[in-house]
């Protein structure tokens, strides 16, 4: 198992727009085969700084569940709502594997 933690660099103006988008994902990633773990807008301090967490079996699984991630309805809309709205900077993934248990 895997885990993918997304970090988000938001428009300071883009909060409430990230907030829909995460919500939406809360749909589409369990459906497309990934434990979504969460998303996370900011709170208190840096006012551009997100993440979304999510578990996966490995790579290779992580590959096919971007290709159903893109086919999926609410997926797509999504991704189209984020290039429209441009509220999302940048974004960086990294793979971790849980080491404590």
């Amino acid at each position: 198992m895997i885990t993918c933690i997304i970090r988000y660099d938001i428009e300071p103006w883009g909060h409430d727009a990230f907030v829909d988008y995460a919500r939406n994902w809360g749909e589409a990633i369990p459906r497309a085969g990934a434990d979504l773990i969460g998303y996370f807008a900011p709170h208190e301090g840096s006012a551009t700084t997100a993440y979304g967490i999510y578990d996966i079996a490995s790579l290779a699984e992580y590959e096919a569940y971007r290709a159903r991630l893109k086919a999926d309805p609410v997926g797509q809309r999504n991704f189209e709502f984020a290039q429209k709205e441009r509220f999302i900077r940048r974004e960086d993934r990294i793979f971790l594997s849980r080491v404590d248990r």
